[in-house]
């Protein structure tokens, strides 16, 4: 049976939430608002990438794939 992918939006709440900051702290840091850090949390709203790149900055998180690249014929 296949894994089921974990979403991005919901791997970047759990790096939040176990960042030991507040989010008070990350919103004066990244300048993004507390407000809608709270309603990306309660995932009432998605992000823009800018903001996304930002909170990614910040926490310091890399994406990886799942699978390697699939090679290009030549």
């Amino acid at each position: 049976m296949a894994k089921k992918r974990t979403k991005l939006s919901d791997q970047i709440r759990r790096a939040i939430d176990g960042c030991g900051l507040t989010r008070y702290r990350i919103s004066k840091e990244t300048g993004i608002a507390e407000a809608t850090l709270t309603r990306f949390m309660s995932a009432e709203r998605g992000l823009p990438m800018k903001t996304l790149d930002r909170l990614a900055d910040f926490l310091d998180l890399n994406i990886t794939t799942g699978r390697p690249p699939a090679k290009k014929d030549r």
